[in-house]
């Protein structure tokens, strides 16, 4: 039987997932930004594919975090106190990401948007290899004392199963990211970006499979049947999606292979979720006994239960306009022939539907 506290925790993991797939291509686009972007046209086009959308693509991780902090105090106190320096990084990276979109255009200088397309750059970057790495240590164990405060420091973070989840997430989301600007972009930059899709892809599947396979191994829950079960489909799934997608990719096939990634995507975080419950941050020393769990982490019902009435209420709302947005802005940027002098990096909505 469902307590209010397992719908919840469903909750956040939905919530993680989309954050993954739309702020995954918007880093993807970000890391590519040098990569694929030879002039500062095919950039400023580059950065248009995302302008319209990349601030509210962070919004699925404010309200991740605010469900977390609301459902899970137990959880979210732990977890921020022993990823502060962690997080405290991807916070400032998206700040400077943030501020790099709107000042890349405030001066016709070269020098000045390379500047802030580095910062774009690294902004993406970091939080990239950093989720990945956050997740990891969720799954694999931090030490905790009994009264669930973090004992270790930051080194204590980097063992070699975070890693890998750090290397997967960069690579999913880079894949994501060129499969989205070959949706979004048209011409040569079109198919450059086609072209290293499919060779990301292979790497995208290399630690993909060895960190879903790593964490079925060793960090599946033994003590909830079902949920294991289940975390071991959605990474077979997941498995099968992304496989398919680096496939379509490859033939040429740029929307099924964007849909596939992105449900391998989703599928790979509900197989994590799955795979961590009922823990939501597990202890490293003393085991079982210091861990933190659904149960013991959970807020009161009565507050679960007016979480629950909210969610039902504004998140149609929600979803509704950011489907809205995305349908607006849904035709392909083209690189303008001509640098015109101090371009917008957030293109106006009449332009974007062009």
């Amino acid at each position: 039987m469902l307590h209010l506290s397992d719908i919840w925790f469903i909750a956040i993991a939905v919530l993680w997932s989309g954050y993954f797939v739309l702020e995954g291509f918007d880093f993807g686009v970000g890391i590519l930004l040098p990569v694929l972007g030879r002039t500062n046209n095919e950039r400023r086009a580059m950065i248009n594919t995302i302008g319209p959308v990349w601030d509210g693509n962070e919004v699925w991780l404010l309200t991740a975090g605010g469900a977390t902090f609301a459902a899970f105090p137990g959880w979210y106190a732990t977890m921020f106190s022993a990823f502060y320096l962690p997080l405290l990084l991807v916070l400032v990276c998206l700040i400077i990401r943030g501020v790099a979109f709107e000042y890349r255009a405030k001066r016709d200088d070269d020098r000045w948007r390379l500047a802030w397309d580095t910062a774009i750059f690294i902004g993406s970057l970091l939080p990239a290899v950093l989720w990945g790495v956050a997740f990891g240590n969720v799954l694999h164990g931090i030490p905790l004392n009994a009264a669930h405060n973090y004992t270790g420091n930051f080194f204590s973070l980097l063992n070699p199963y975070s890693l890998l989840g750090g290397v997967t997430t960069l690579s999913l989301f880079t894949l994501n990211g060129a499969l989205f600007l070959g949706l979004k972009t048209t011409d040569d930059l079109r198919r450059r970006a086609n072209a290293l899709a499919w060779k990301i892809g292979l790497a995208a599947i290399v630690a993909g499979a060895g960190f879903l396979a790593w964490t079925e191994a060793s960090y599946r829950s033994a003590g909830h049947v079902a949920t294991g079960v289940a975390s071991v489909i959605f990474a077979a799934v997941a498995a099968v999606a992304l496989i398919g997608g680096v496939a379509a990719s490859r033939l040429g096939r740029e929307g099924f292979a964007f849909a596939s990634v992105a449900a391998a995507i989703v599928t790979a975080t509900g197989a994590l979720f799955a795979a961590l419950f009922p823990d939501v941050l597990r202890s490293s020393v003393h085991g079982a006994a210091y861990t933190l769990t659904v149960g013991n982490a959970s807020s009161t019902a009565k507050t679960l239960a007016l979480m629950t009435v909210i969610a039902c209420i504004f998140l149609p709302f929600v979803l509704l306009y950011q489907g809205w947005t995305y349908w607006v802005f849904r035709k392909r940027i083209t690189v303008p022939r001509s640098a015109p002098a101090g371009p917008a990096p957030t293109p106006e909505p009449e332009k974007a539907g062009r």
